[in-house]
């Protein structure tokens, strides 16, 4: 083969490699790695290898996360990770990624908290946050480890296929409470609370949230048995599962499973926004 032939392939190999990193700080990142393996070669052999090559990674450094053409941020303890990825300075570099660049990213419950631009139930000193989705989240919405709890949930945004229910796994699971405005140019900031804390403003995204799945009755029930006020808004099926242009959020752990059909989702998603950008640029 010509030197220029090879030059050629590689440009059109490193075209379509697609590389997606797990944040790995803490929490379930591995889980997350090989749901997304097996559903890349899901997806390979459902386009006949027609498909981009897919790489893996564990990040932990901002070179890392350099590399990357998305990102997962797994479930584990948000404040944890917000802490390591404070003392690895990898906070800013994070919020560049979701928030500047709007390269695609993925948070399951503590990921979706870090991605929220506002949470409450906070520890006295809050938590720094990613920010991305015009949200508020209430952390620990279900209560402790022990009102930890699995669900069949239907999750229309899946491809009609395969309609059995999905197996949402709650652990000390967050909620989607409230959709914060929005404007173009710039994000309305909340005002903080008592155990709330809000994301560093950016320039606002520009499209809505949309709500991708709720879990029904979970809310009234609560209310019911034990009289807290969760102060979440007045209806009977909680958010727990949203997007809002790059970014991608569940309540749920969907890495604790062997079904991979979210993060084959996922994966399409990934795909299509690398390609336009790639054309685009």
């Amino acid at each position: 083969m010509c030197i220029h032939c090879k030059r050629k392939t590689k440009m059109i190999e490193k075209t379509r490699m697609i590389t997606v990193g797990v944040l790995a700080l803490q929490g379930a990142f591995y889980e997350h790695i090989q749901l997304l393996k097996k559903a890349a070669n899901i997806l390979s052999q459902s386009e006949n290898g027609s498909s981009a090559q897919w790489q893996f990674i564990e990040v932990r450094t901002k070179a890392q996360l350099d590399s990357c053409d998305a990102l997962v941020l797994p479930g584990g303890e948000s404040t944890t990770i917000s802490l390591v990825a404070a003392s690895s300075d990898l906070l800013e570099p994070l919020r560049d990624f979701v928030k500047l660049h709007r390269r695609p990213t993925w948070g399951t419950c503590a990921g979706l908290i870090l991605l929220a631009e506002s949470a409450n139930r906070t520890k006295k000193g809050g938590q720094e946050l990613i920010g991305g989705i015009d949200v508020r989240v209430n952390r620990n919405h279900f209560g402790r480890q022990a009102e930890s709890f699995q669900a069949p949930l239907e999750l229309p945004f899946l491809p009609p296929s395969d309609p059995s229910p999905f197996n949402g796994v709650f652990i000390r699971a967050p909620v989607v409470e409230k959709i914060l405005p929005s404007q173009e140019g710039i994000q309305i900031a909340e005002s903080r609370r008592d155990e709330t804390v809000v994301a560093p403003s950016r320039a606002a995204a520009e499209q809505a949230v949309e709500v991708l799945a709720k879990l029904p009755g979970r809310t009234a029930r609560l209310v019911a048995k034990t009289g807290v006020n969760i102060d979440a808004e007045k209806e009977a099926e909680d958010i727990i599962a949203v997007k809002q242009g790059n970014v991608f959020g569940t309540s749920f752990h969907p890495e604790l499973t062997d079904d991979p059909r979210i993060h084959l989702w996922w994966l399409r998603q990934v795909q299509d926004a690398v390609k336009q950008t790639r054309e685009s640029g």
